[in-house]
C-alpha cells in the first residue's frame, strides 16, 4: 500500500488538530470568582451624599493596597467638599455599624427606605468582609435585607457586575467561548472543505 502524501493532507490534518485544541477549551469555562470571595478584597470607594443626606458608593474598585473611601458631602451652600476615609476610621465606622446591627438598632436591619443609607451603613454594605474579614462579610451577604441595602446604596458598576443586581438570573451560568464571546451570541458558518 503506497501512501501519498501532499501539501493539502498536511494542511488538513494541522488544521483538524487546531480546530480539535480550540473546540476543547469551549468545554470549560474558567470559573469566576463568587461575590463572596471578592469580599474579602481591599476596596477604593467614591462615596457621595446624597440631596435627602443619605450616601451612596458612586465608584468601587478592587485594590491591593488598604482600603479606602473619598467622601463628598455638600454643605447647606451647596459647596462639594471631598475628604479620604483611611482605612482604619473605615474599619471603626464599619464595626461601628455592625455593631448597632448585631443590637437589630442600624438601618441596615430594616427593608431599604428608597437610595442610600448613612454613611456608616453605606461603608459597610460596601466593604464588610475588606473591612472586618471574611466570616462577618459571608455572614451579612447571607442576611437578605442587608443585601437589599447594599443594592440600594450602591451604584458603582463594580457592584453590579460582581453581583448585585441588574443581572438576569441565567448569566451566572451562561458559558463563555474560547475566544471570549457569550456562547448565546455566537454564530457558525458551515463549509466544506476538500475538492
Amino acid at each position: 500500500m503506497k501512501h501519498i502524501f501532499n501539501a493539502k493532507t498536511a494542511f488538513l490534518g494541522s488544521f483538524s488538530l487546531v480546530l480539535m485544541s480550540a473546540l476543547s477549551g469551549c468545554q470549560s469555562a474558567p470559573e469566576e470568582k463568587p461575590a463572596e470571595q471578592a469580599e474579602g478584597q481591599n476596596k477604593f470607594l467614591v462615596v457621595e451624599q446624597q440631596p435627602d443626606g443619605k450616601y451612596v458608593v458612586v465608584e468601587e474598585m478592587p485594590t491591593t493596597g488598604p482600603s479606602r473611601a473619598i467622601i463628598k458631602e455638600t454643605d447647606e451652600n451647596g459647596t462639594v467638599t471631598e475628604r479620604v476615609m483611611s482605612e482604619a476610621e473605615m474599619k471603626a465606622l464599619a464595626q461601628q455599624e455592625y455593631d448597632k446591627m448585631q443590637a437589630g438598632q442600624s438601618e441596615l436591619n430594616a427593608e431599604p427606605q428608597g437610595e442610600g443609607m448613612g454613611l456608616g451603613g453605606t461603608i459597610l454594605a460596601a466593604a464588610a468582609g475588606a473591612l472586618l474579614g471574611n466570616v462577618i462579610g459571608n455572614a451579612l451577604m447571607n442576611n437578605s435585607t442587608f443585601r437589599k441595602n447594599q443594592d440600594a446604596s450602591n451604584r458603582s458598576a463594580y457592584h453590579r457586575s460582581a453581583g448585585g443586581t441588574g443581572s438576569s438570573a441565567t448569566s451566572g451560568t451562561q458559558k463563555k467561548s474560547y475566544f471570549g464571546n457569550d456562547a448565546s451570541k455566537t454564530t457558525t458558518a458551515s463549509s466544506s472543505y476538500g475538492g
